[in-house]
C-alpha cells in the first residue's frame, strides 16, 4: 500500500502541476486550494464508508429507510456532508453552470464553477466550528476547465484509503513541490505512519488531555483517536486534543486532517504558538499525555525569552556567547515532562545524538533518569521519514511507572527490525508494531497482552505450530511458482495473461500469510509463553545504577550489545572463491549475450 502511495502522489503531482503551468497562478495562489480539492475527496471518501454503516441497520417509517442526519455522524466521529459538499456531486456537474441555475448558501445565484466549491467549503464549515475560516475559498480564481480538471485529477480510487494518515502523506508531498523552503524550514518533516502508531502504541491512550506541541498535520491526534475509538470508547468525549503548530500552512491542514476524521480540537498557530517561548493552552503540569516529533537541532532560540517562559525542571541547556541555545532538543525533551501531571506519559521523536550528547545536555539526562520516569527507549533505523533518510529514537516517560519498574528502563535497539518497501523507505508493519509492543507489555509485566497477541497469531494462522506453517507456506509458494510459470508457458495466448494472475493472487495471498509466520516465529522464538529476558542486539532492562556507570547514557546500542553470530560452519575463505567463480561465469554469459544482440541488430540493419 505504502508503495502505490507514492506512485499515486507522483501521478497527482505531475497531472495537478501541468494544469499549474498551463495557468497565470503562482505556486503560492495554487497551493491551498489543490490542498483543498484532496481535502473534499478524503472527507467524500470517509463519508460513503460511515454512511453505509449507519444505513445497515436503519429503521423505516413508511416502507422507507430513514434518512442520515448530521447527528448520526457526529455518534460515528465524522464529518457529514451537505449533499452540495459532497465530491460526487462537484464531480459530476455539467460543464454550463449558469444552466443548472444553483444558488449559494445565501439565495444568491451561481454562474461558475469556483462559486460552487467556494460554496461547498462554506457548507463543510458551517457543519464544523474549528472549521471556520480555515478551508480555501479562492476557488474562483479558477477557471472552470482547469477546476473541473482538477477535480477530476483527485477523484481517485486510491485516495479512498480509510487507514492511516493519507491527506497528510499527500499535503507534504504537494507542499514539499510547492514551497519547498516551507517543507524544510527548521527541520520540519512529515512524522511517518510507523512512528505515530509505535509511539500511541506504547503510551496507550485511554482518556483525558493530549498535548502535541509541534503537531504538523495532525498525525499524533488521528491516531490517538483511532486507538481510543477501537477500544470501544468515542475519542471525543473521552479525550480532549491541543496542538501547537507554528508553521499556517501545517495548522489548516492539521484542522482539515482531525474533522475528516470527526474529532475535534483546538490548534494554535503563528507566534503564540512557538513552543519555545509560549505555553498556548496553559498546559505545564496538565496533561495525560505528550505525544510530538519536534523539529531537531534547532538553533538561535533566545535563550532569555525561552527561560522566562519556564517548563524547564531540570535547567536550561547550554547558551552561547549571544545569548541563544545552540541546540534546542533538550528544551524539547524538558518541555514534554514538564507538560505531564502527576501520572502522565509522554512519548516523541528525537534526534538519534539527543542519547549521548555532553555538556549541560548530559546534566539534564542525568536529573531526568533520576525521577525514575523515563520509561522505554527505543532506536530506529535509517529511511523511516518520508524525505529525510536519518536515523532517530523514541522516547518514552511515564510518571505513573509501577513500582517494580521504578527504578528500570527498557532498551530496545530496532534498528535492524524493518520491512523494506522500496530503495529509500522502511517501514514497521502491523505486525512488526505489535511485536515491537509485546517487549514492552512483557517489562512492565502485563503478560496477559502477550498472550491476547500470542492467540491472534493462532487464529490468523489457523494453528500453533508457527515455525511448521512458515516452512509449509515456504514450499506451497515454491511450488505455485514453478506450477504458475509453466501453466503461463503451456498455455495459449489469450489465456497468459488470466493465468499468470491466478497464480500471482495464490502467491501473493501465502506470501502475506509467510510474513506474519515469521513475525510469530520471530517473537515465540524470543519470549516463548510470555516471559520477558533480556535478548542480545534486541532488548535489555537495565537498572539505574547500570545506566549511572554508562555515563547517564540513553542510547539503547550501548546496553542491549550485539547480535550473537552461531559459526555455520561455511569456510568463508572457500565461499568467497566460489563466488568469484559464478560471477566469472555469469560475466561470460553477458558478454556472449551483448555480442549475439550486436550481431542480430546488424542483420536487421540497425
Amino acid at each position: 500500500m505504502m508503495t502505490n502511495i507514492r506512485i499515486l502522489e507522483n501521478d497527482l503531482w505531475k497531472a495537478a502541476d501541468s494544469l499549474r503551468e498551463g495557468s497565470k497562478l503562482t505556486s503560492n495562489q495554487y497551493c491551498m486550494p489543490v490542498l483543498g480539492l484532496i481535502f473534499l475527496k478524503y472527507a467524500y471518501s470517509r463519508f460513503k464508508k460511515v454512511e453505509a454503516e449507519i444505513l445497515k441497520n436503519r429503521p423505516k417509517r413508511g416502507g422507507k429507510v430513514l434518512p442520515v442526519e448530521q447527528s448520526d455522524f457526529s455518534a460515528k466521529s465524522a464529518l457529514f456532508l451537505p449533499k452540495e459538499a459532497q465530491y460526487e456531486y462537484l464531480v459530476n456537474l455539467p460543464e454550463n453552470i449558469t444552466s443548472v441555475k444553483l444558488v449559494n448558501k445565501d439565495g444568491h445565484p451561481m454562474n461558475s464553477l469556483g462559486e460552487v466549491v467556494n460554496n461547498a467549503m462554506r457548507l463543510i464549515e458551517d457543519q464544523s466550528e474549528q472549521l471556520v475560516g480555515v478551508l480555501p475559498k479562492t476557488y474562483t480564481d479558477f477557471t472552470d476547465e482547469l477546476l473541473s480538471s482538477l477535480l477530476r485529477i483527485f477523484n481517485n480510487s486510491a485516495l479512498d484509503i480509510e487507514d492511516g494518515d493519507v491527506i497528510g502523506r499527500i499535503y507534504e508531498y504537494f507542499l514539499n513541490k510547492f514551497a519547498k523552503n516551507i517543507a524544510s524550514d527548521d527541520g520540519v518533516f512529515f512524522t511517518p505512519k510507523s512512528l505515530v502508531k509505535m509511539i500511541v502504541n506504547v503510551l496507550e491512550p485511554s482518556g483525558g488531555v493530549l498535548l502535541d506541541p509541534a503537531c504538523g498535520s495532525g498525525g499524533m491526534f488521528i491516531q490517538s483517536g483511532d486507538f481510543v475509538n477501537a477500544a470501544g470508547m468515542n475519542a471525543n468525549r473521552t479525550m480532549t486534543f491541543y496542538g501547537q503548530e507554528k508553521v499556517e500552512y501545517n495548522a489548516q491542514l492539521c484542522l482539515m486532517n482531525i474533522a475528516v476524521h470527526g474529532l475535534t480540537g483546538l490548534i494554535k498557530t503563528g507566534n503564540e504558538a512557538n513552543t519555545f517561548y509560549y505555553d498556548a493552552h496553559n498546559l505545564n503540569g496538565k496533561c495525560d499525555y505528550v505525544m510530538a516529533n519536534p523539529p531537531f537541532n534547532v538553533d538561535m532560540v533566545k535563550a532569555d525569552t525561552c527561560e522566562n517562559a519556564g517548563r524547564l525542571p531540570f535547567g536550561m541547556p547550554a547558551v552561547n556567547k549571544n545569548k541563544e541555545v545552540s541546540n534546542a532538543n533538550y528544551l524539547w525533551i524538558s518541555y514534554f515532562y514538564s507538560y505531564l501531571n502527576e501520572r502522565g506519559r509522554a512519548g516523541f521523536v528525537m534526534a538519534s545524538s539527543a542519547t549521548d550528547s555532553q555538556s549541560k545536555d548530559k546534566g539534564i539526562r542525568e536529573k531526568l533518569v533520576k525521577t525514575g520516569h523515563v520509561d522505554v527507549m527505543l532506536s530506529v533505523g535509517t529511511n523511516f521519514f518520508y524525505t529525510k533518510s536519518l536515523p532517530c529514537t523514541l522516547w518514552f516517560f511515564d510518571k505513573g511507572k509501577a513500582k517494580k519498574i521504578q527504578d528500570k528502563v527498557l532498551f530496545i535497539d530496532a534498528r535492524n527490525y524493518y520491512t523494506v518497501v522500496d530503495r529509500t523507505l522502511n517501514i514497521w508493519t502491523e505486525w512488526q508494531l505489535k511485536n515491537l509492543n509485546a517487549i514492552v507489555w512483557l517489562y512492565r509485566g502485563e503478560k496477559e497482552k502477550y498472550i491476547s497477541l500470542i492467540d491472534e497469531y493462532k487464529e490468523t494462522l489457523g494453528g500453533s505450530q508457527f515455525k511448521t506453517i512458515l516452512t509449509r507456506l515456504e514450499k506451497e509458494i515454491k511450488k505455485l511458482k514453478a506450477e504458475g510459470k509453466k501453466a503461463v508457458e503451456e498455455a495459449d495466448r489469450k489465456d497468459k495473461k488470466r493465468i499468470e494472475v491466478e497464480y500471482d493472487d495464490k502467491i501473493t495471498e501465502r506470501e502475506e500469510r509467510r510474513k506474519i509466520a515469521e513475525e510469530a516465529v520471530w517473537l515465540t522464538t524470543k519470549f516463548g509463553t510470555g516471559k520477558y529476558k533480556d535478548i542480545p542486539g534486541l532488548c535489555k532492562v537495565a537498572l539505574i545504577s547500570e545506566i549511572e556507570e554508562k555515563s547517564w547514557s540513553l542510547t539503547p546500542g550501548a546496553y542491549v550489545g550485539v547480535i550473537e553470530v552461531q559459526d555455520d560452519g561455511v569456510d568463508f575463505g572457500q565461499r568467497i572463491r566460489e563466488i568469484h567463480s559464478e560471477l566469472q561465469v555469469l560475466q561470460a554469459e553477458s558478454d556472449e549475450l551483448l555480442k549475439t544482440i550486436s550481431e542480430n541488430m546488424k542483420e536487421m540493419g540497425l
